[in-house]
């Protein structure tokens, strides 16, 4: 039973798409955390003393900038950290629906770099939210949590299918427009209160959704920018560590396709993938043939 759960687990981590993957890593860290908390606890009699050492030196955002300047890397590391389970749960439920959906549309890639930029935003966000207004410098918040990175994703998904129907409690067919604006909503009018939520944090994610299906098909899209870079970035890595240089004599035969080309591949592509999911918003998964599923799948492992 333990070799059939453990064989399961792997298989889902190695074909279940980038939503899989990050669950995957944020469970693990809450799981390895609180493990080492409970034997710190019971050896020192200290409740929660590892996690708030953990949580104040490295995984934590700090939004006082002076601490933020002292510990920098909370704005990455805290979007991978959660402390308190039910803060877990809600929000791996919520990336796993609003990230599967996201993969279906767009590609794993894509929603990498959605997750990652649109948790960093969040965090920046926060910090100057608690630098500019005098009510939040009253608290001295370090936030942990994948909020952010998980409303960029929905709010891209949102406002690039907005007549995608969810079923909410498996019954009630909602818009999925119409949820982000309830989300939106209630984040902007819950502003300065201390409930314990990083409400800036989630606008500064939603923007990042906003911005990401904007001129996406354009090279200075916010995700295809930045999907550049980072290929840049590990190309000079992989020239500097290998010694290599690249040489005209290897691009004889390689043609790289113009923007244009680029342009109506992709748009034939997309329009094939919206054909594919607005079947099943009328009719279900279920109502694919198994070509379209393997469409599907292949599109979101690019």
């Amino acid at each position: 039973m333990e070799r059939d759960l453990l064989n399961e687990l792997k298989y889902q981590y190695k074909n279940g798409g980038s939503t899989i993957k990050i669950i995957f890593i944020n469970v693990s860290i809450f799981l390895i955390i609180n493990i080492i908390d409970v034997f710190f606890s019971l050896v020192m009699n200290n409740e929660s003393v590892f996690i708030d050492f953990f949580t104040y030196h490295i995984s934590g955002l700090h939004t006082n900038l002076i601490d933020f300047i002292k510990h920098p890397w909370g704005l990455f590391t805290s979007i991978f950290s959660h402390y308190d389970f039910m803060h877990l749960l809600f929000n791996m439920i919520f990336l796993y629906f609003s990230g599967k959906i996201f993969e279906q549309i767009f590609n794993s890639r894509r929603l990498i770099l959605i997750y990652i930029i649109g948790g960093l935003t969040g965090g920046i966000f926060e910090i100057i939210a608690h630098t500019i207004f005098p009510k939040l410098q009253i608290f001295n918040d370090i936030i942990v949590g994948a909020s952010g990175s998980i409303m960029a994703i929905f709010i891209a998904t949102a406002f690039y299918r907005p007549n995608l129907k969810l079923n909410l409690f498996g019954v009630l067919p909602v818009r999925i427009i119409l949820l982000a604006g309830i989300f939106i909503t209630f984040d902007l009018l819950a502003l300065g209160k201390e409930d314990g939520t990083a409400h800036f944090a989630h606008l500064g994610g939603a923007i990042i959704g906003l911005l990401s299906i904007k001129n996406i098909n354009k090279p200075n899209n916010i995700i295809n920018l930045s999907d550049n870079f980072w290929n840049k970035f590990i190309k000079l890595l992989k020239n500097r560590n290998t010694g290599l240089k690249f040489h005209k004599k290897h691009q004889k035969n390689k043609r790289f396709k113009t923007d244009e080309e680029y342009n109506v591949d992709h748009k034939n592509r997309q329009d094939k993938i919206d054909k594919i999911l607005d079947k099943i918003s009328k009719s279900g998964y279920e109502s694919l043939s198994k070509k379209e599923k393997d469409y599907l799948f292949k599109q979101s492992e690019q």
